[in-house]
């Protein structure tokens, strides 16, 4: 008998078990200080909807804008007149501006429905402003959205849904007004910011580029900044840092970890984590309890009535436990091979780490997430 409480799916992932650092370029790893995207966001409306918009009683801002709009081509709508606005969708708008985009460029956006919209296929986004955190225009929007996903709905309210319709994006659907000022052209050193901060990453990164630049060139500021002395022209500095990117770095190993993932069974277990010597078992008990009703009847000439009689049913099952030791020092293979031994789901599993970290067993960090 074999009692799996789990339906979720565990995944050990190893972490270069056997494999030793690799190298990675530093464009791969770092960004230069000053050169990063901007976000856009944006309101409009997207027409010529198949009866799939907005509905007037629930969405009355829809209706308010569709009334400017309207009034910003001298037609004036009565205000005491109503009108169905079920062809029409108020819509948010963001995007992202890439770092260095001039004026005339095209980026890509995403649509998607702010009210009670069932679908923005086949719709039109008409044009909309996009602005930054500063309050600016940066681009202006508009095009016909692609829709990933598809409905069909019966009349007796019978329905098919597959993906999201409420969302579209358009490629391209945006033109630059605007470019962002950045410091890169300015005087002074570049500064490489590391994805992930490691001491050994940065001291490495900065070695690396002063052996094929020169000496004293690269400076650690910490565990995510070196800083580069640079030339002072920009056209030189794109060179340099053309150089300086493609240069190959081999970034630290990482602090030895165990990320658990409670609500998916997702275990990711470190290269580097290390259990001292221990001995472990782990088993589970099921306790079942059945009621069973009887009636219990007297005999012809008895006295007695008719009654029912409670009958429980407890029935107990404990799993068997084996125990596994670990020898000093076993490596992440050693682990999850013992653990696969006792057919341990991802709830026994995740109980043993745990309990293994409580009994100062455990070399490594345990990360709930």
């Amino acid at each position: 008998m074999k009692r799996n409480t789990f339906t979720c799916i565990a995944i050990v992932v190893l972490l270069s078990t056997s494999m030793g650092a690799f190298a990675e370029r530093i464009k791969d790893i770092a960004s230069v200080e000053g050169v990063r995207v901007n976000q856009l966001v944006g309101y409009g409306l997207v027409v010529g909807l198949d009866g799939s918009g907005d509905s007037t009683n629930q969405a009355p801002f829809t209706q308010q804008s569709f009334r400017s709009m309207l009034k910003q081509f001298g037609i004036t709508v009565p205000q005491d007149a109503s009108f169905q606005t079920k062809n029409v969708a108020a819509v948010a708008i963001h995007a992202e501006l890439p770092p260095f985009a001039k004026p005339g460029q095209k980026i890509d956006i995403t649509v998607s429905s702010i009210a009670n919209a069932k679908s923005l296929r086949g719709g039109s986004l008409l044009l909309a402003p996009l602005k930054g955190i500063d309050g600016n225009v940066y681009a202006v929007a508009q095009g016909n959205l692609i829709v990933g996903g598809f409905g069909a709905e019966g009349a007796d309210g019978s329905k098919v849904t597959v993906n999201i319709q409420s969302v579209g994006r358009i490629p391209d659907g945006a033109i630059v007004e605007r470019s962002v000022p950045t410091n890169f052209g300015d005087n002074g050193d570049i500064v490489f910011n590391l994805h992930t901060p490691d001491f050994t990453t940065a001291k490495r990164l900065a070695d690396s580029i002063n052996e094929l630049v020169g000496p004293d060139v690269a400076l650690p500021l910490d565990a995510a900044s070196i800083t580069v002395r640079a030339p002072q022209n920009a056209a030189h500095r794109v060179d340099y840092l053309s150089l300086l990117e493609n240069i190959e770095v081999d970034p630290g190993e990482a602090a030895a970890k165990i990320i658990i993932n409670s609500r998916t069974g997702t275990i990711v277990v470190g290269q580097h984590v290390r259990v001292a010597p221990v001995a472990v078992t782990h088993g589970s008990l099921t306790v079942t309890i059945k009621e069973n009703v009887e009636v219990s009847q007297p005999n012809a000439f008895g006295d007695g009535g008719t009654v029912v009689v409670p009958d429980s049913n407890v029935e107990v099952y404990e799993e068997s436990g084996p125990m596994f030791n670990f020898s000093p020092g076993p490596t992440l293979n050693d682990i999850v091979r013992a653990v696969n031994e006792v057919g341990a789901a991802p709830g026994d599993l995740m109980a043993i780490l745990e309990a293994l970290k409580q009994a100062g067993a455990l070399k490594a960090e345990i990360m709930v997430i």
